[in-house]
């Protein structure tokens, strides 16, 4: 659960360019959050918009590029293989750079697992659970509607509050077919969030549960839920500014 309503997110439509971007697939060998961070940034240029279209890589991970001459003798292709792996280790020298320091920590809400990261160690993977996208529309009162997903960006850990009382926002009322109550007090609620609350942006909060058995699933209205031995790992780890990427 959440204590907060949660914008609507609406895709925008790109118009069609003709540039093409072609990846060639090698070995490069990525373990562990290096590969994640990797995952992100593709995630991010995505999510943004590159102004390329992309075409499928064949199955055997090779794809000949167009403004690439292809040696026929066995001293020319091996130069080439030297030029190529003196870029790739140029490349992922660039990327290591930029690369989290400390610990951080992933959020993959499509397979709901939660990774803590410390430099390049993945210290623990949890099985988490994100927001469910489920859209909630207030019948009479306002009209008002909510989406329940969880924002997908670069955060920080701006509190973290043990045993942590919820204010149920207006659509938890709405949810249950409850008036919404005019007396501010009566929106606290003890006990729902877990042990410990890591509060993000906007509302948005990594927290335990009481459906544990639900979690794994895209369950919730928008925040991060994790079981009670991995939320405790969390807290033994991280503090305020400790970034979070969720994609």
């Amino acid at each position: 659960m959440s204590e907060s309503p949660y914008p609507e997110f609406l895709p925008a439509e790109a118009p069609p360019r003709r540039r093409t971007l072609v990846v060639r697939v090698g070995r490069i060998g990525w373990k562990g959050p290096l590969a994640l961070l990797a995952v992100l940034l593709v995630v991010g240029l995505a999510a943004m918009g590159t102004g390329y279209r992309y075409r499928a890589v064949p199955a055997d991970g090779e794809i000949a590029l167009p403004d690439v001459e292809i040696p026929s003798d066995p001293a020319g292709l091996a130069k080439l293989a030297r030029r190529t792996e003196a870029r790739q280790k140029q490349l992922l020298t660039k990327l290591g750079a930029k690369a989290p320091k400390g610990v951080w920590v992933v959020v993959d809400q499509t397979h709901n697992r939660l990774y803590i990261n410390r430099d390049d160690s993945t210290l623990r993977e949890a099985i988490c659970s994100a927001g469910s996208g489920m859209i909630l529309k207030e019948v009479g009162g306002k009209g008002r509607r909510w989406v329940f997903d969880t924002p997908r960006g670069v955060y920080k850990v701006n509190n973290i509050v043990k045993n942590p009382i919820w204010k149920k926002p207006d659509w938890a009322f709405v949810e249950e077919g409850k008036p919404i109550p005019k007396n501010p007090q009566d929106r606290f609620e003890a006990g729902t969030l877990g042990e410990y609350a890591f509060y993000l942006q906007d509302g948005y909060m990594i927290h335990g549960t009481l459906y544990t058995r639900l979690l794994g699933r895209n369950v919730t209205h928008g925040c991060i839920r994790l079981g009670r031995d991995d939320l405790r790992a969390l807290k033994d780890v991280a503090g305020i500014g400790t970034p979070v990427y969720i994609f």
